[in-house]
């Protein structure tokens, strides 16, 4: 078959980097078999089986040269992947052939194989989150004293600035960071637990030394730079250990997600919008539109692996007494595609962060006919403290109000409620005075500082914790 007439992930094709596809190919996943296995020949040499360095170094000259042939003649005889790797790396290796997985059960190598690529997969999610997280940090400085409208419930409320906004996106970013960090820090090996977990095969094989068996974990943990294997288990670490870490990813995407809907709102108000290139075409039938298709990408992706985290979640709920296999074709495609999917997420995060463009005079039109309603209360201070009456001059107000936001509604007039109130004798203040007390940067309240406040005490204090790294962002086409 020919790459053009099979189905093929988009995942791969089109979304994810060539960073996080390396990660989840079979060069990395069988190599990293060999390493298991030479770790486990490494370690029973150590503790005093009869293992010679020259088999040691044989498996070692072969580790990365993976007899992909070989490995498939064997699985369609035997129908089992492990037993085939195992005999196609024993054709490459006939002095350690005898001793190749020698104690170990199947999950000896697929287990701690997806323990190790789940580690390196988070870690480059991690470096990735950090990098938008940084772009993020910038644009909140930038903007940190612009004022805009904010929103409740779509609705105007009360004014908030752009940077303030955008420091809402980056708190969700390092609430991420921090569940990836400890994510990363609380994975641990299956080690060598054997059929059932209870270790009987590695307790033969030491003349029944407690330990000998021990001191094999601890040794193939060190090889594999791990502090530790998990304490008790059946024959596969708890599938629990995979539904933590896609309701990580799932966080990752949620944050992505709110972000990427923010940007789509505001690109209809037409006061920041994503990158758009030179060439980009919005539509193919409509050659004005500038479509937020990278957003519009990240609340798609993001939904997927929202849902994806259920498989795993369903899967761990769903394992019997010490061992099942329906974990095994279900994690093998739930957990990689939600890598790469979180992986494609973030590369366009990243890529809206640093290019964001923001329209300061559609910002300052949305607030000019909304800040007359907003700084009534004001006015009612200022025409209470000429002597004014509070209660009959809110009801002034409300009256006045009204009539103003019918003006805007039903006949698509200006909002003129300053100059409605300039007009009832009942205020005393002319327009000038009222205009006086108009200007935006009076009604952010503490936004400018408090985006100070956060950036120099919390997020660039922990974001100067990561180097500033180049990222693989390509993407696999």
């Amino acid at each position: 078959m020919s790459a053009r007439d099979r189905y093929e992930s988009p995942l791969a094709e089109r979304y994810a980097s060539r960073a996080m596809l390396r990660l989840f190919s079979p060069d990395v996943k069988f190599s990293t078999w060999r390493r298991l296995w030479i770790a486990l020949a490494r370690a029973e040499r150590a503790l005093g089986l009869p293992i010679t360095q020259e088999q040691i170094d044989e498996m070692e000259r072969f580790c990365d040269e993976i007899n992909y042939d070989r490995a498939a003649y064997w699985e369609e005889r035997l129908r089992h992947d492990v037993m085939a790797h195992i005999h196609a790396y024993g054709e490459q290796c006939p002095l350690a052939r005898p001793i190749l997985h020698l104690g170990a059960t199947s999950c000896y190598v697929g287990d701690n194989t997806d323990i190790l690529l789940m580690r390196d997969a988070l870690r480059l999610v991690r470096d990735k989150v950090v990098r938008a997280a940084r772009a993020l940090a910038r644009f909140a400085e930038t903007y940190k004293d612009m004022p805009t409208l904010g929103f409740t419930h779509f609705q105007p409320a009360q004014l908030t600035t752009v940077g303030k906004r955008a420091t809402l996106w980056l708190y969700d970013l390092l609430q991420d960071l921090d569940e990836l960090e400890y994510r990363i820090g609380t994975l641990k090996l299956l080690g060598s637990k054997g059929t059932t977990g209870t270790q009987a095969s590695f307790l033969e094989l030491f003349h029944g030394d407690h330990g000998k068996v021990r001191a094999l974990e601890a040794a193939i943990a060190r090889a594999l730079d791990f502090d530790g294997v998990v304490p008790v288990s059946g024959q596969t670490y708890s599938r629990k250990v995979d539904a933590f870490v896609l309701d990580t990813l799932s966080g990752v995407a949620q944050s992505a997600a709110k972000f990427a809907s923010d940007i789509r709102l505001l690109s209809h108000l037409k006061e920041v919008e994503e990158p758009f290139e030179a060439a980009q075409v919005g539509s193919s039938a409509m050659p004005y539109k500038r479509n937020p298709m990278r957003c519009e990408r990240i609340a798609s992706l993001a939904r997927y692996v929202c849902v994806d985290a259920l498989n795993t979640a369903m899967t761990a709920s769903a394992q019997w007494f010490e061992r099942t296999l329906d974990d095994s074709a279900n994690k093998r495609i739930a957990v990689p595609e939600a890598f790469l999917a979180v992986d494609a997420i973030l590369n366009l995060y990243d890529n809206v962060a640093r290019g964001l463009t923001v329209h300061e005079p559609v910002i300052r039109r949305h607030i000019g006919a909304e800040l007359p309603f907003m700084a009534t209360e004001n006015i009612l201070m200022d025409a209470v403290a000429r002597g004014g009456d509070r209660q009959a001059l809110h009801e002034r107000i409300r009256v006045h109000s009204i009539e103003a936001g019918r003006a805007v509604k039903d006949r698509g007039e200006p909002n003129d409620l300053t100059a409605r109130i300039a007009g009832d004798p009942a205020f005393g203040l002319t327009m000038a005075e009222i205009e006086a007390g108009l200007a935006p940067e009076r009604y952010v309240g503490r936004a400018p500082a408090q985006v100070e406040e956060f950036l120099r005490g919390v997020a660039l204090p922990r974001l100067s914790a990561y180097p500033e790294a180049a990222i693989d962002t390509a993407v696999h086409r």
